[in-house]
């Protein structure tokens, strides 16, 4: 490389590139689960990203991703991406999955707080639990790792990123509930949003089939019926 790259590098969004407060508000209490089904079955996060503090069980969230690129082992960007949260924006911070140090702590979570920022995503673990849980900031992380972080960066700011198996970029609808994490890809909020109101009604149907005493699907029973089942003594 003939020259280093900059410390730091910023990818300013647009406003027009951002869900707006409407397109936000479709999305409110509709379980991860629906937004995957709309979207093929396949929106969530990996697994292990979740949310830390499992206690409230209808905790819900929706809001606009912010992209973090920290690299590893760093908690720069997330210092610098304090200067860049508007109204209703979630941080998604990547550490490319590193899992030896911290990725963020209180300090850092309560100031997303006091700017106005609605949640944060990490694909790292975190540090000081409790003071994580008194800034009343829904956190979803792998875990818990007193270890520090660096404070030296490079990072990233706004630029598409890889977390959970998931590419994430600025704008993208993020959801998150006790299940986990599904995004939205910002081109896609208004179709998906049609979508997951049939998803609910679907569901809801179902739930009542089973309250009702359903034992086992009609579709499921015309398949084991049908030659596409063959059994073996």
């Amino acid at each position: 490389m003939i020259e280093n790259p900059p410390l730091i590098q910023i990818k300013k969004i647009k406003p027009e590139k951002k869900p707006t407060s409407e397109q936000i508000a479709l999305f409110k209490n509709v379980p991860t689960g629906f937004v995957c089904d709309a979207l093929e079955g396949y929106a969530a996060l990996n697994g292990n990203i979740k949310l830390l503090d499992d206690s409230d069980k209808k905790l819900h969230v929706v809001g606009s991703a912010l992209t973090v690129d920290s690299g590893a082992a760093d908690v720069l960007g997330m210092q610098i991406v304090l200067n860049e949260i508007k109204t209703n924006d979630i941080i998604v911070n990547t550490v490319n999955g590193w899992q030896e140090t911290a990725s963020v702590g209180d300090s850092i979570i309560g100031m997303i707080r006091n700017n106005g920022g609605k949640a944060i995503v990490t694909d790292g673990p975190i540090r000081d639990y409790n003071g994580v849980i008194e800034t009343k900031v829904p956190c979803f992380c792998t875990g818990i790792n007193p270890n520090s972080p660096y404070n030296s960066g490079p990072a990233k700011i706004g630029f598409p990123i890889t977390i959970g198996g998931m590419s994430v970029k600025s704008g993208d609808l993020i959801v998150g509930d006790i299940d986990g994490v599904a995004v939205v890809p910002f081109e896609r909020i208004d179709e998906i949003a049609i979508k997951v109101q049939r998803v609910a009604e679907i569901e809801k149907g179902r739930d009542a089939e089973v309250q009702n005493g359903l034992k086992i699907p009609q579709k499921i029973v015309e398949l084991i019926n049908s030659d596409k089942v063959k059994y073996y003594d």
